[in-house]
């Protein structure tokens, strides 16, 4: 039955037969054919179907965790013993900022161990790759910590962070951040980000008052327009950032960070594939700023 569990999962993912047999490289027919065996295993129907979906019934949703689990299961045993043989896709979302450094050490550490496991990045903003993954259709994601409590069914394992600094044009004059601030019009890291959340409670909890002049959720592109001279802007100084033609002043004696980790679909086995991706991030990521809260999420 564990392919079955496998096509079912997709077919959740999916929302129809036609969509999981493309993901998994089967047919509409091997896909329906196997549900209708998984349906007669568990002894009820799974699906309300349509003329083109495959909706879960309640007891759909009920079947759908538990087979979520048995794969984590038989995953981590085949890990254990043979994990050079180990086959399947890892899904991984991850922001802009880690996909050119941070993602790429932890790729090849995993590669060494789980060479024959296709993986597939799926870039996007901290919030849509959170609903990814609360949905399913992502095994992990690297992003910013969120603001807020996540759900019980999800984990947030801390993996490194990134200080947030004063970029200004090349050539100006002063180190002082308040003053660059109040003089200079505000390239503004868009609100609604979780990046940009963490400006705005910096600029509440300082009560300074800028003179707002762009709003938006791309840093690169933040830093190209300070870079041309269009005004200054509070960014996360990352690995990959460009420092050509700008100058950072850091934000003495205030220390203002963002977090990046790692979000997870409860419970983790350590030795599931995204808990295995997990700990290659830890292992390879080797910053110390976070290192006092890196107890693992990922249960034993």
């Amino acid at each position: 039955m564990f392919s079955e569990f496998k096509t079912f999962v997709a077919v959740a993912r999916e929302g129809t037969f036609t969509g999981a047999g493309r993901t998994l490289g089967l047919t509409q027919s091997a896909v329906s054919a196997q549900m209708k065996r998984l349906e007669a295993f568990i002894g009820t129907p799974l699906f309300e179907r349509g003329a083109k979906s495959a909706v879960l019934n309640a007891h759909g949703r009920d079947v759908l965790e538990q087979a979520r689990a048995v794969i984590t299961q038989v995953d981590g045993m085949r890990a254990v013993h043979h994990p050079g043989g180990v086959t399947g896709t890892l899904r991984i979302g991850a922001i802009a900022s880690v996909q050119q450094h941070a993602l790429v050490r932890a790729m090849l550490a995993f590669q060494r161990t789980y060479a024959a496991v296709k993986l597939r990045v799926v870039p996007g903003v901290s919030l849509a790759l959170l609903g990814q993954v609360d949905a399913g259709e992502l095994d992990l994601a690297v992003m910013i910590r969120p603001p807020f409590a996540l759900p019980p069914e999800l984990l947030w394992q801390p993996v490194f962070a990134e200080p947030m600094a004063l970029a200004v044009p090349h050539g100006y004059q002063g180190g002082d951040w308040r003053r660059a601030l109040n003089e200079m019009p505000f390239i503004r890291y868009e609100r609604a980000s979780f990046g940009g959340r963490t400006v705005d409670q910096f600029l509440r909890k300082q009560k300074i008052a800028v003179k707002e002049f762009i709003e938006l959720d791309e840093v690169d592109a933040m830093v190209n327009m300070v870079r041309a001279g269009l005004g200054v802007a509070l960014i996360p100084v990352s690995e990959q950032l460009d420092r050509t033609d700008i100058q950072l002043i850091d934000l003495t004696p205030h220390d203002v960070s963002r977090e990046i980790g790692i979000v997870l679909r409860a419970p983790v086995s350590p030795d599931s594939l995204a808990g295995a991706m997990t700990r290659c991030f830890l292992e390879t990521s080797g910053d110390a700023s976070v290192g006092t809260h890196r107890s693992s999420a990922i249960s034993a």
